[in-house]
């Protein structure tokens, strides 16, 4: 697939099933998203995989969190379930850094960057991934079960596997209509 291609025909992969990335390819994922721009070099994103148990671990971190939050027992059920949705679950969190001429939005952006490069990078080489958040993403609970720092913020779950299904390209949306000049 060349870079055209890709960018204009990128799209969520929501139906995802084994097998998950292999070793290489997971690399190639990982290292796309290293690859974004950054600003001052501050690397100001960490990449927490979850395959297998890490899957359970992670749906044991929602569960805490969705009783911690008043949850009734359904949703419970439900986000036990929520990282089996695809056979890897990449969080991506922003791991702030104090810097003068980076402010902490800007390392946000970046951590954000690295999830869409990621996402792209398995599209690319014909897995599915889907970018999701939701509010475990902002859940102080599911920060510390993952040993992020208070001030740390997950930026998305990108889970990544095989598509289920050939889903039917989208119509492009002519990036004109977004735009104006000044």
């Amino acid at each position: 697939m060349d870079a055209s291609e890709l960018l204009l025909t990128r799209q969520s992969t929501p139906r995802l099933t084994l097998p998950a990335p292999s070793e290489s390819q997971l690399d190639f994922i990982l290292n796309a998203g290293a690859r974004v721009p950054d600003h001052g070099a501050l690397t100001p994103w960490e990449f927490i995989i979850a395959t297998g148990e890490g899957l359970d671990k992670l749906g044991g971190l929602f569960v805490k969190a969705a009783i911690s939050n008043g949850a009734d027992d359904a949703f419970i059920t439900k986000a036990k379930g929520m990282p089996h949705r695809a056979p890897m679950v990449i969080t991506i969190a922003t791991k702030h850094q104090q810097h003068p001429k980076v402010p902490l939005l800007e390392q946000q952006i970046a951590a954000g960057c690295a999830t869409m490069a990621m996402q792209q990078a398995a599209f690319s080489i014909g897995l599915g991934a889907v970018w999701r958040t939701g509010d475990f993403a902002f859940n102080q609970e599911v920060n510390k079960g993952l040993g992020l720092a208070e001030d740390e913020q997950i930026v998305g779950f990108l889970y990544v596997g095989t598509p289920a299904v050939k889903a039917p390209v989208k119509p492009l949306k002519p990036g004109r209509q977004f735009a104006r000049f000044l």
